[in-house]
């Protein structure tokens, strides 16, 4: 491949695009992923997944939100970044590792197309309620079912760390706008020293569900996989779905299974965009910080 040679590919309409550290010839700073991720100034993207060595797995990846933060870990960035190992020739097998900043995954291309990764399962580590550890400053050893004062609005909300930490709040009834209001104050709310993703949450029947989301760092997206790992999760904790639920999205579907140990299993399409080179003056401006 060329220097600088970048891929962009969607998961349900999340799209990143995928770069190699051993490839390029520039700092990707902060200030660079948020010009590369730029529609107007750069490429236009959700995220920057970055290929990495790895002494732990067979491949190491690294994530970045369009701000230029570090996220721990992304369930459609994940499956693109194994769609890119696979459909370019890094690994000839259907199953192997991955490194993240949450820890090591595992990957299995389930079905292809021309010789082309197309649905895509992840092993997405457990489900872990403590409060202490997602992180949230709530006293209590869980949090599920308890109250958040959000400017005008009392939410009850649940929370989850997949890894990185989620806030899930069930609904009767799901609404854009509000997602788009409330989505900020939430991911920013003290109670959150991290930060948080958030979830608005329809369940339809023991096996399916609505979401709307809003991605720390990123903002209203039409999907994400640890986002519809965490939605499942706690639908599973207040006993409102079985083990496995189709969590519907305005991008997709994606099948989580969830087992008696809380250990989550992800499962959905991946499409690839484009694939190109970075430009030269695109790399200057970037430079030029």
């Amino acid at each position: 491949m060329n220097i600088n040679s970048f891929i962009k590919t969607h998961g349900l309409g999340n799209e990143y695009i995928v770069l190699d550290e051993e490839n390029i010839n520039f700092e990707l700073s902060e200030k660079a992923i948020q010009r590369i991720c730029n529609v107007n100034f750069g490429i236009g993207s959700d995220g920057i997944l970055l290929k990495v060595e790895s002494s732990k797995a067979d491949f190491g990846l690294r994530i970045f939100n369009p701000d230029g933060s570090e996220a721990e870990k992304s369930g459609n960035g994940l499956r693109i970044f194994c769609k890119y190992i696979y459909d370019y020739g890094f690994t000839n097998s259907e199953k192997f590792s991955v490194e993240t900043k949450a820890g090591t995954v595992q990957a299995n291309i389930i079905e292809t197309s021309n010789n082309k990764a197309k649905l895509i399962s992840v092993d997405m580590g457990k489900a872990n309620f403590n409060a202490k550890e997602i992180p949230t400053n709530f006293v209590k050893q869980e949090v599920i079912g308890e109250r958040l004062q959000v400017d005008d609005r009392e939410y009850e909300i649940n929370c989850v760390s997949m890894g990185n930490p989620h806030c899930v709040i069930l609904k009767e009834k799901l609404s854009i706008d509000e997602v788009k209001k409330y989505g900020k104050l939430i991911e920013n709310h003290s109670q959150f020293p991290n930060r948080t993703n958030v979830q608005f949450v329809r369940p339809i029947s023991k096996s399916e569900a609505e979401v709307l989301i809003w991605e720390r760092g990123a903002g209203f997206t039409l999907a994400s996989g640890s986002s519809s790992c965490a939605a499942a999760s706690v639908l599973r904790k207040r006993n409102l779905v079985d083990s496995k639920v189709k969590i519907k999205m305005l991008g997709g579907e994606l099948l989580i299974e969830i087992d008696d140990a809380w250990n989550i299993k992800m499962t959905g399409e991946v499409r690839q965009i484009a694939e190109g080179v970075l430009s030269d003056e695109l790399i200057e401006d970037l430079c030029r910080g």
